[in-house]
């Protein structure tokens, strides 16, 4: 499988099926492997391109690290955009790699025209959402971390899959209390909209991190996005719901466009 450069590490990607581009870009607790229910469920309709940010996975660093900078985070999205020459590609973030992919989107929106982004605001810089986003976390904190990710239910009749959620994290070099900068400096509702790409949010019901009223909000504010909610789905949707959140990208991937030609 490929690697590639991008400023002091070697990335590892892969890349599965063939159609309209679809990149996954995991959250902190992840890496490429985090969506083999993706993978499998999306490669006959679409080219399906995971990878590891730097700290994560197989991606090799120049150099040890023990802090890892989210400003450079996109910038390796970017890399594996350019290296297989992707067009019309639709970013899907998780968490945290949904920071990534919107400031990647908006980098290279010649080669991004859709940006998805799962149970995140994105890094997005408003007053607003800033401070409903806050809210949100001063709520999460007091539940322990799993509980955060995966309902109580599916870790008590899936304890199989939870404990496999569990071991994803271990092949990371970096982990959450490592990141830095990840909402600094963030893109402002006029910047997004002059890039031309189109932006969808993608929630569960159930989100213990981040409120349906707070992505909502987002939504409102952010012109011509999309909303998708799905029912019962906590944050890590893609690892406890997987066939609805499979759907949801599915759905995305065949009806979002970007106005290229008005950009």
């Amino acid at each position: 499988m490929p690697y590639v450069d991008s400023d002091g590490a070697s990335l590892y990607y892969e890349r599965h099926g063939s159609g309209p581009a679809i990149v996954l870009v995991h959250g902190s607790g992840g890496h490429h492997a985090a969506w083999w229910q993706q993978v499998a469920a999306l490669r006959d309709e679409f080219t399906v391109v995971t990878l590891d940010l730097r700290g994560f996975g197989r991606t090799e660093l120049s150099a040890p690290q023990t802090e890892f900078d989210g400003q450079a985070f996109h910038g390796d999205v970017v890399a594996v955009l350019d290296q297989e020459d992707l067009t019309d590609a639709m970013l899907v973030g998780q968490s945290i790699g949904s920071v990534a992919a919107l400031r990647a989107a908006l980098v290279r929106p010649e080669r991004v025209s859709s940006v998805v982004l799962g149970h995140s605001l994105g890094g997005i810089s408003h007053p607003e959402l800033r401070e409903l986003a806050a809210a949100d976390r001063a709520e999460a904190v007091k539940l322990p971390v799993i509980d955060r990710l995966l309902t109580r239910d599916f870790q008590r009749e899936r304890a199989d899959l939870t404990f496999l959620f569990q071991q994803m994290g271990t092949f990371n070099v970096a982990t959450m209390q490592d990141l830095r900068n990840l909402d600094t400096d963030g893109p402002g509702l006029d910047e997004i909209r002059e890039a031309g790409v189109k932006v969808a949010f993608l929630a569960g019901e159930k989100d213990a991190v981040l409120s349906v009223k707070t992505v909502t909000r987002a939504h409102e504010l952010v012109e011509g996005s999309h909303l998708e909610i799905v029912p019962g789905a906590p944050h890590s949707m893609y690892w406890e719901t997987p066939q609805r959140y499979n759907a949801a990208l599915a759905h995305l991937r065949r009806t979002l466009t970007a106005p290229k030609e008005a950009a």
